[in-house]
């Protein structure tokens, strides 16, 4: 079969050039988003140590001293970040840590006529950190905005009736945010991600979650900005299950090569095309069932159709079945499968001949048929 073509800059792994002697792009540390970052950079510890700050969702608990029903009661923060004192009064705590919040209230209460000034007359606990929404860009599989720290009902309901004060919501960290994202791609600067808040930011670097350090997993909150920088280069060690990285990839299959007729007596499901991330293309093939059987159809051919997720430009690459069985550069011709990746099989020649034998045969058997009538 004619060996597909691919535009110039599209294939950006070394596995995916079929001559040694190829070039592909090479490595650089990512500039900054000098357009996209405020005026005042933190360290990221100051981010880390900022206490939670309350966003639409949360709950929290109001004590008003000598108030039993009216003022005193567990309040939702609305989508707007306010809370309505008495189901009428407004107030707006959203971005506020619950000290802060406790003081907002206290002084409106107070504006109001509704409390006099007695010091410790209002109190406010947290109950419940809900799930915010959070922008992330860059060299991630799946940018845009990501919703972080939904909590189910069972969660939500043993929380409420949990008397501890306070809360802690693991899901609405850095970390998780960049899975949620469909992690970094195998390009992504892991010492250039950008958490940007109100007028400040933060470079924070998350190796760690691949190379095992440790890391500043920032507590992150409403209204948070992700940006994660590229080195425009293919980093092998990236490609695996991480904190920072997806544990699974979904990719397609086709195996309509014999002895097999379907996908379905080629016993492709979907436990075989959902795969681990880092997962090759000869483990891919395993999945699909292109490798073994007779040897008339051992010469298989199989065609990956990935795509660049630097460019976004589309990449068809062809390889022989045999060869990355049997010959000892396997691993320099064995490309990682990425997110939406496809891969299909192809008889072999011997096999292509027997059809074409069998083709003529049967076009030629009725005009035998009627001659020897005649």
């Amino acid at each position: 079969m004619e060996r597909p073509s691919n535009v110039s800059g599209s294939q950006y792994a070394p596995q995916q050039f079929e001559r040694s002697s190829e070039t592909y792009a090479q490595c650089r540390t990512a500039l900054p988003p000098i357009a996209d970052l405020p005026a005042n950079e933190v360290a990221s510890h100051v981010l880390t140590s900022t206490p939670d700050l309350l966003a639409s969702g949360d709950r929290v608990r109001l004590k008003v001293a000598g108030d039993e029903e009216s003022l005193s009661r567990v309040y939702v923060l609305a989508a707007n970040g306010t809370i309505a004192l008495d189901g009428r009064l407004p107030v707006h705590i959203a971005g506020k840590s619950i000290v802060e919040a406790e003081k907002h209230i206290s002084q409106k209460l107070l504006s109001e006529g509704l409390i006099r000034g007695l010091k410790n007359s209002v109190r406010l606990q947290l109950l419940e950190l809900g799930g915010v929404s959070v922008a992330i860009s860059g060299a991630v599989f799946q940018p845009g905005m990501i919703k972080v720290g939904q909590r189910n009902a069972e969660t939500r309901g043993v929380n409420l009736n949990n008397s501890d004060s306070g809360d802690q919501n693991a899901n609405r960290s850095l970390t998780t945010t960049l899975r949620a994202a469909g992690g970094v791609r195998p390009d992504a600067d892991l010492s250039s991600v950008y958490v940007i808040r109100g007028d400040q930011w933060s470079r924070i670097d998350v190796s760690g979650a691949i190379y095992g350090n440790s890391i500043d997993d920032v507590p992150l909150t409403a209204n948070d900005r992700i940006i994660v920088g590229s080195r425009e280069c293919f980093q092998e060690a990236l490609v695996k299950p991480s904190q920072i990285t997806a544990p699974g990839i979904r990719v397609y299959m086709s195996n309509l090569s014999r002895p097999a007729s379907n996908n379905a007596s080629s016993a492709i499901n979907r436990d075989a095309t959902n795969l681990p991330y880092g997962t090759r293309l000869s483990q891919a093939m395993l999945a699909a069932n292109c490798v073994g059987g007779s040897a008339m159809n051992a010469g298989r051919r199989v065609v990956l159709m990935s795509r660049n997720p630097i460019n976004g430009k589309s990449v068809v690459i062809q390889r022989s079945v045999e060869k990355l069985v049997r010959n000892a550069d396997r691993d320099n011709k064995d490309p990682y499968l990425m997110p939406g990746d496809g891969l299909t099989c192809y008889d072999s020649f011997a096999m292509n001949l027997r059809d074409v034998i069998s083709l003529v045969g049967q076009t030629a058997s009725p005009y035998v048929l009627l001659n020897s009538i005649d």
